[in-house]
């Protein structure tokens, strides 16, 4: 947890310990809101004052970037070192944009951390019982994520599904656990671990359905399993701005698929002719929500490097 220039860490031994950053971290002018993220594994020093000092950070495994809200140059660390990114979504109270959860999924993918999406409040679903099409939201998204290869997980913390799948899951892994505020991921924590004492917040009916901070410092919890889960913020937005377009095609596993039947080698699957993404589209093997995502960081990315 790390909060001005105060950090907690956690010892080999187990113990936690307030440490203070040294002078050169603060200032080191990489770019970042924050030079330490949950996840980070440290150096600690005792000072002349009498107190911890964290000296170093040692070197990343990995890290799951951001662009920091209004701050178009300045980037926000969420995790390091991660083995999952765990995205939450509820089709309501509140609703899930899919454009939010693909630039989740395709930040962690471009960098190389595998992805699990869970439906939450799965017990609020409407379920079509029907042997006609199935075109209820909960249908399209499995649809839309089958087609991507992306795993798909229903959890209720009402009626205890998937709770054990999670449990499973997350064994033994650094998970960040991610998403909206209001999708139910401090109900998920106490389920996991029931322990933590996870403030469980309710969704504000004046905010059209938006969910309410319940957390507002990114925590480490261990998971009595093995393992542990970084719990984060609500989070509204997901700004990208470090991936280049072939970097972006590459986190989407059903364009992948199609690109090298493309008739350009250097096809953007945007606008050129004989294009097998955009046929794989309207032949319905590439979901159109999918595809609307691919299109949206394209043009966030153009038009930071645009103003920069």
């Amino acid at each position: 947890m790390a909060a001005g220039d105060r950090v907690m860490v956690k010892q080999t031994d187990g113990q936690q310990l307030t440490c203070r950053l040294r002078g050169h971290l603060r200032l080191q002018g990489d770019g970042s809101t924050h030079p330490v993220a949950v996840g980070d594994r440290v150096t600690v020093e005792a000072s002349a004052r009498g107190d911890s000092m964290v000296t170093a950070i040692l070197p990343r495994r990995n890290e799951l970037v951001r662009r920091a809200s209004n701050l178009s140059r300045s980037h926000q660390v969420i995790a390091a070192n991660v083995d999952l990114v765990a995205v939450v979504a509820t089709l309501s109270q509140p609703t899930t944009s899919t454009t939010f959860v693909d630039r989740l999924l395709c930040s962690a993918r471009a960098r190389g951390i595998n992805t699990l999406l869970i439906i939450n409040k799965s017990d609020l679903i409407h379920m079509n019982d029907d042997d006609e099409e199935d075109t209820t939201p909960l249908a399209v998204w499995q649809a839309a994520y089958q087609l991507a290869g992306q795993p798909l997980l229903l959890t209720s913390t009402v009626s205890g599904k998937g709770i054990d799948d999670l449990r499973h899951l997350t064994q033994g892994k650094l998970t960040l656990l991610t998403g909206n505020s209001g999708v139910g991921k401090s109900s998920l924590i106490n389920c996991l671990v029931p322990d933590a004492t996870r403030r469980v917040g309710a969704v504000s009916q004046a905010s059209h359905h938006r969910g309410t901070h319940t957390t507002t410092l990114s925590q480490l919890i261990e998971l009595p399993q093995g393992g542990a889960l970084i719990d984060t913020p609500g989070v509204k937005a997901f700004g990208m701005h470090d991936l280049s377009p072939q970097q972006v095609a590459a986190t989407f596993p059903e364009i992948v698929r199609q690109a090298p039947h493309c008739h350009y080698t250097n096809c953007t699957h945007t606008h050129e002719p004989h294009c097998a993404v955009r046929q794989a589209l309207q032949n319905g093997q590439i979901a159109p929500s999918r595809y609307k995502s691919y299109l949206s960081i394209l043009e966030e990315l153009e038009q930071y490097h645009k103003y920069r």
